[in-house]
């Protein structure tokens, strides 16, 4: 699949590789005078007639020059881009060092993305679009209390680590073996059976920085993360549930395993702020993304946080809802696309967004949870949100996303919506590659 990737003039390569070649003109010609001088002046010895090919014609001689000049200074560089690379490139890789350059270069000038949610299915966006954008702004969710990341926070005060360590993780430029030591969940030891190194790293980061956000930056830095990952808020809260049946469950890993339907999801205490700088990148964004992920524990918390939702509401992005590929048994059986669509109307209003990604392909039988099912279009949606019914689902997990399938189909909505030129854009990628 043909992978949708914003290009921008501005790289000047070409005049600067230009300027190197006059430069080594100008030395030649120096070097050209000095050398004719010496020759008026000195007799050499009958070798150096042989030697500098003296029976060959003058415009002979200059070609078989110039070409063995082209050819050491087309080496030189050759070996320079080797060397480089070895340093500024994990081993295994084979890129050249202008397509390094010229991808970092416009990266840096792709369209700003804030994604929003928890989970795996927001650190599945952020790999897919990472390959798109250098301006990407995760925004996740602090109710999480289970796990590793709900011991870490009862016993320390911090905020839950988990997702912060997922999207690190997906959006890390290193080497896949510290990936993967991120990633590494201890089996056995006491105290730290259960545990990730990634959530202990943040977790210490924090202490030695003083707070959790300085962590969070530079424990992006030291992974060299390419983006921003940003709390919804600072504030410690609690993910309650109203079931349907009135009941009111507390804690976000408790909702899904009670055997009724939810009916609205609230945060305890109520009127928590915004984390500013989230608020400035909504702001400032020009694709907003909100899912995939659970619905009631992942995606709608970060909805829920005072100042969240006005500012998508107020910034002039386009905006996207991302439906989950699967039912999620506990929260959403037997929701279809409308359903989902419903349940976040419930709870923050109307219009909150212009589109809606949904999975068309029904990958069966390889599913290892005979209680999920698919997502399906049946149930009628609001008449101002478009539908881009697309294959985003991985052939590997039908239950999940596929990172580069749904990144590809995110930048597609955001092209057509910006085709006219909006925001300064390219009319289409197309165009640029003439």
């Amino acid at each position: 699949m043909k992978s949708f990737k914003w290009l921008y003039p501005g790289m000047h390569i070409k005049r600067w590789l230009l300027l190197l070649m006059v430069g080594i003109i100008i030395i030649s010609l120096g070097f050209a005078y000095v050398l004719r001088e010496v020759y008026n002046s000195y007799r050499f010895p009958d070798w150096v007639w042989y030697a500098t090919l003296q029976m060959i014609p003058r415009y002979v001689r200059g070609t078989l020059f110039f070409a063995v000049g082209v050819g050491l200074i087309v080496g030189a560089f050759w070996q320079l881009n080797r060397s480089l690379l070895s340093v500024l490139l994990p081993a295994g890789r084979e890129d050249k060092l202008v397509d390094l350059i010229y991808h970092e270069r416009y990266l840096r000038r792709a369209p700003k993305v804030v994604a929003i949610g928890g989970g795996t299915g927001l650190s599945t966006l952020l790999r897919g679009l990472k390959d798109h954008t250098g301006n990407l702004t995760a925004i996740v969710t602090v109710a999480d209390d289970g796990g590793s990341s709900g011991r870490l926070r009862r016993e320390l005060g911090v905020l839950p680590p988990g997702d912060f360590r997922n999207c690190i993780a997906a959006l890390a430029d290193v080497e896949p073996l510290m990936t993967r030591l991120f990633q590494y969940r201890f089996q056995e030891g006491s105290g730290l059976e259960g545990h990730s190194f990634g959530n202990l790293f943040i977790v210490a980061m924090s202490g030695i920085t003083g707070n959790f956000e300085r962590a969070l930056r530079e424990s992006s830095r030291v992974l060299a993360v390419r983006g921003q990952i940003l709390p919804s808020t600072l504030a410690n809260v609690t993910l309650c549930a109203q079931m349907e049946d009135e009941v009111t469950i507390q804690g976000e890993s408790e909702i899904s395993h009670y055997a009724n339907r939810i009916q609205n999801v609230f945060l305890q205490p109520e009127g928590v702020q915004a984390y500013p700088e989230a608020i400035r990148a909504i702001l400032d964004a020009e694709l907003i993304v909100l899912g995939p992920g659970s619905l009631f524990t992942s995606v709608l918390p970060n909805l829920l946080v005072e100042g969240i939702h006005k500012a998508i509401r107020a910034s002039s992005a386009v905006k996207v809802y991302v439906c989950n590929v699967a039912t999620q048994p506990g929260e959403t059986d037997g929701f279809d696309v409308a359903d989902h669509v419903a349940a976040i109307e419930r709870h923050v209003g109307q219009g909150l967004f212009d589109y809606v990604i949904v999975n068309n392909n029904r990958i069966e039988g390889l599913s290892s949870d005979p209680t999920a099912g698919s997502v399906s279009l049946n149930g009628r949606l609001p008449e101002h949100l478009k539908v881009v019914a697309a294959d985003v689902v991985s052939e590997i997990n039908p239950l999940h996303h596929d990172p580069k399938k749904l990144a590809d189909a995110l930048m597609h909505v955001f092209f057509d919506k910006s085709q006219n030129g909006r925001n300064g854009h390219p009319k289409s990628p197309d165009d640029q590659l003439g």
